[in-house]
């Protein structure tokens, strides 16, 4: 099984075009705030949606219209999220309709998505006098995907994309994706907003089946702030291009595409922990040596979602106390007097922790491990053979300063 990185984003898959420009939701503009995806030919189509009780009104339309598991086209503003707001669903179905008119599709071929300040009701006439506009801004190269992967941006400090390449039955196939996400997320699903294209040919049972096995490990396991979206959605939509066999049922295939999707969700939760609000290290806990897969999971995002630990960090305060403190209130079953615990970078592995208790460290290699951009937390439970990651990032003085004035 060879997976390689390809470029084009949601480009790189055949028969994908994307784009994206600035219809006035956003003041300042230079920003990009409108967004499309769509395939010359229908797709398969699964998504996940967020699990907060207050959701986003295009989030109510795409789940209708994608609930025969077929879709060609998404369409995505940023600056407004559609949410709480009485005429939220009526105007998110505008949207669907007036593309569906200019590409000459049906409105229930149309995923639609928002994301930005809550509660703020939606210019729908920007949107409706730039569908035109919009669609000539669509590539069918990496341009198109960098355009839409701007335009879908709030606080974001850079688009986030990546794509790869990989076979199935002798037919070259790629899967790439889009993302956004800076701040607001603790997925119980998914990012804030990502968009995945595959021109393998996959049934919409075993796409759905794919990608809600996915998230479990990817997305489910990134947390920047602890707070749960209420405009969380994934859509894959797959075109079947490549002309490969279609998967219609597990076995090597299905791995296959499973293995690649992954490569590409991996990725897409690397960039997003990274470039949380304010965030200035990506922190990944990588658990080891558990008795079981949820308890791995359990103890890694318990680790990179403390606030305190968070906050040693951004500082390159070497307080290991507080992932033993993290580790120690994760409603799991284990034994904490069989825990090692080391500090990874590219400055060097320090470990801190041996069968639960302190180990004497030299300072000067912690504060050389913690200085770098990217830290793990490496922890062995010493009790079985399951493993998990998790992504999150520092917690710095920035977060309060953007968050203070997000919505003014």
């Amino acid at each position: 099984m060879e997976i390689t990185q390809a470029a084009g984003g949601v480009c790189a898959a055949k028969g994908f075009f994307a784009g994206g420009v600035h219809c006035g939701i956003r003041k300042n503009t230079s920003k990009l705030d409108l967004a499309l995806i769509y395939s010359e030919t229908p797709c398969a189509a699964a998504a996940v949606y967020t699990k907060n009780k207050v959701c986003g009104a295009p989030i109510t339309v795409t789940r209708a219209h994608l609930s025969d598991g077929r879709a060609q086209a998404i369409i995505c503003n940023s600056g407004n999220a559609n949410t709480c707001n009485a005429d939220g669903v009526s105007k998110a179905q505008m949207m669907c309709a007036a593309l569906a008119r200019e590409l000459h599709l049906a409105e229930t071929d149309i995923a639609v998505a928002s994301t930005g300040v809550i509660g703020q009701p939606l210019p729908i006439d920007p949107i409706l006098s730039n569908i035109a506009p919009l669609i000539r801004s669509c590539r069918a190269d990496g341009e198109g995907s960098l355009l839409a992967g701007t335009a879908i941006m709030t606080t974001d400090t850079h688009e986030k994309e990546y794509s790869v390449r990989f076979s199935l039955g002798g037919k070259s196939c790629h899967i790439g994706g889009i993302a956004k996400g800076s701040g607001m997320i603790e997925p119980n699903m998914a990012t804030m907003l990502c968009f995945i294209t595959t021109d393998a040919a996959i049934s919409p049972a075993m796409l759905q089946k794919a990608l809600s096995a996915d998230v479990q490990t990817t997305f489910n396991m990134v947390s920047i702030d602890g707070d749960t979206s209420t405009n969380d959605t994934l859509v894959l939509l797959a075109n079947g291009a490549a002309k490969n066999s279609t998967v219609e049922a597990e076995g090597e295939d299905f791995d296959t595409f499973c293995a690649a999707l992954h490569a590409v969700t991996t990725q897409l939760c690397r960039m997003i922990a990274k470039d949380g609000e304010g965030a200035t290290k990506l922190l990944t806990c990588t658990v080891r040596g558990a008795d079981g897969q949820q308890t791995a999971r359990k103890i890694a995002k318990s680790v990179i979602k403390s606030t305190l630990f968070k906050c040693a960090v951004f500082g390159c305060d070497a307080n290991w106390g507080r992932i033993l403190c993290a580790i120690g209130y994760t409603e799991a079953e284990f034994e904490i007097d069989k825990v090692a615990v080391w500090l990874c970078s590219a400055g060097g592995k320090v470990q801190v922790c041996e069968s639960g208790a302190g180990l004497p460290f030299s300072e000067d290699e912690a504060l050389q491990v913690l200085q770098q951009d990217e830290v793990t937390v490496l922890i062995d439970m010493g009790s079985g053979s399951e493993t998990a990651t998790a992504w999150g990032c520092d917690l710095s003085y920035d977060y309060v300063k953007i968050n203070g004035d997000y919505r003014t």
